[in-house]
């Protein structure tokens, strides 16, 4: 799906979830195979225009979570493009036995959208939040995880998962309006970073609502004087092992950015991969330091755990100015 000044400034102004179901209800007509699985949540997941055209590639099954993977994953062996979309943890952990055996074991391809990942639903607590999702989902065989970083990447991640060959799980984080951080069209590929910025002392590599708090971390280390480059990961797995080999070689430090358990996470994936090169880079991590907070604001949440622009410009100038 192409990106333009249009399409991009009003799905920024709806939020990432909204996005998705506009992003679905605009390719639908394109893909006759194409069918919806939803476990009532289609208001929330901006699906309530596509449920009214497309009744027949609807399908309502209720507050039943792992009935829906279930259902999904027949569906799939039937031919079907099926999508399904539900709140994180409830898309994820609730339904974790169904993705492991019907799609990652059975390898049924379903493309399944986790809405509000990470801490926007703070306020309802972490029941609702999801820190555990990309660990989980990324231990799994024959999983693919995608975490966009705006809403266009939506978009694109949305495309993309139609044509992949094999299971995705589309991380959805962030609330509404949404920063925006692409404004024209670009290459967006499964599997391969994309580099916001160049930078030459210190590489940030962020994904999902992270990548907007890295940007601004990069602008607010520059005035220090600290040579940053961002990389958008937006695919955990597979991880772009090629980028972040280049981003270690030239680089003093890797400091990686996720509304996520800094365990199993973006983090550890760029740990993984650093841990076979020699003579890697440190590796700052920032994420939820593996506890469950009090609930709150989004905004409030995310300061707690250190997850602001200011905080990690802070803590990388300090560690730059102690280490370096």
């Amino acid at each position: 799906m192409e990106l333009t000044k249009k399409n991009t400034n009003s799905w920024s102004r709806i939020g990432s979830r909204a996005t998705f179901g506009t992003v679905l209800y605009s390719i639908a007509e394109e893909h006759e195979d194409l069918i919806m699985l939803c476990p009532d949540t289609s208001t929330s997941a901006g699906l309530d225009r596509f449920r009214k055209k497309y009744p027949e590639k609807y399908l309502e099954v209720g507050i039943a979570e792992q009935n829906l993977m279930g259902i999904a994953a027949g569906l799939a062996s039937e031919g079907f493009d099926v999508f399904t979309s539900t709140f994180s943890p409830f898309q994820t952990l609730r339904c974790c036995e169904q993705i492991k055996v019907n799609l990652g074991y059975m390898k049924h391809k379903v493309c399944f959208v986790g809405l509000a990942s990470g801490v926007v639903l703070g306020k309802l607590g972490y029941t609702h939040c999801s820190i555990e999702d990309m660990a989980i989902m990324r231990a799994i065989p024959n999983i693919t995880v995608v975490s966009p970083a705006d809403c266009g990447e939506v978009a694109k991640a949305v495309s993309a998962a139609l044509e992949h060959n094999e299971s995705v799980y589309i991380r959805l984080t962030g609330g509404a309006p949404s920063p925006k951080i692409y404004e024209e069209d670009y290459d967006f590929t499964i599997g391969k970073a994309v580099t916001l910025k160049e930078g030459d002392d210190i590489t940030l590599m962020a994904t999902g609502s992270m990548v907007q708090v890295a940007l601004d971390a990069a602008n607010s280390l520059s005035e220090q004087g600290l040579s940053c480059s961002v990389l958008n990961i937006h695919t955990i797995k597979p991880i772009d092992k090629e980028a972040i080999e280049r981003s270690c070689a030239n680089s003093k430090l890797i400091v990686s950015i996720e509304e996520h358990n800094v365990i199993g996470g973006l983090g550890s994936a760029i740990a993984e991969v650093k841990s076979t090169l020699r003579n890697a880079p440190p590796q700052l991590f920032f994420g939820f330091q593996d506890t469950y907070d009090n609930s709150g604001d989004y905004g409030e949440v995310l300061k707690r755990a250190g997850l602001t622009a200011e905080q990690i410009s802070e803590k990388v100038t300090s560690w730059w100015q102690s280490e370096a």
